[in-house]
């Protein structure tokens, strides 16, 4: 029979290495609302992704270290983004592309960056496709939750390195 110690800090050992590896994994996700205002004839955008993804996800892409949500953030880092956003999420209106102007941005709880933008001269639709490929070209584990809200009814698209564009009817 083994002594209790030479059997239970191999245990301790294993429980620890077990639960540790849960604490450290990254949670990889997006959460976009796509909203369509009638009264308006706009979509309004709101973006929220993780700070540090986003400059990782944007160093890789272009080659250049960017600090977006951060104290040392420059205005080359801000046209970077917009850059990036423009790029990787687009939006059809009955197959016609439209362009997104970014309005503004904001950090919520230190570390996801909020990002607002519209679509402005917007009529009634009955299609919108959505190509949302923020951050999957970074990290194959990346998931970008997309809630689109137009004419009463709201729907929840997955996006993700093998999902990276939908097509919606109304």
């Amino acid at each position: 029979m083994l002594p209790k110690n030479r059997l239970i800090y191999p245990l301790l050992g294993l429980l620890f290495l077990t639960l540790s590896a849960f604490a450290f994994h990254k949670f990889y996700m997006g959460v976009f609302q796509v909203n369509y205002a009638a009264e308006k004839k706009m979509i309004q955008i709101t973006s929220r992704i993780f700070v540090d993804d986003l400059n990782n996800g944007i160093e890789k892409k272009y080659h250049k270290k960017t600090y977006i949500g951060t104290e040392k953030e420059t205005q080359a880092d801000v046209d970077l983004l917009k850059k990036y956003l423009s790029e990787n999420f687009t939006i059809k209106i009955n197959g016609q592309s439209k362009a997104i102007t970014f309005l503004s941005k904001e950090v919520e709880s230190d570390d996801v960056l909020v990002c607002y933008s519209r679509i402005k001269d917007v009529e009634k639709f009955k299609t919108i496709e959505i190509s949302n490929t923020i951050l999957v070209d970074w990290n194959a584990e990346q998931q970008n939750i997309t809630h689109i809200t137009a004419f009463g009814t709201k729907r929840s698209v997955l996006f993700t390195e093998s999902s990276r564009k939908e097509l919606l009817k109304y």
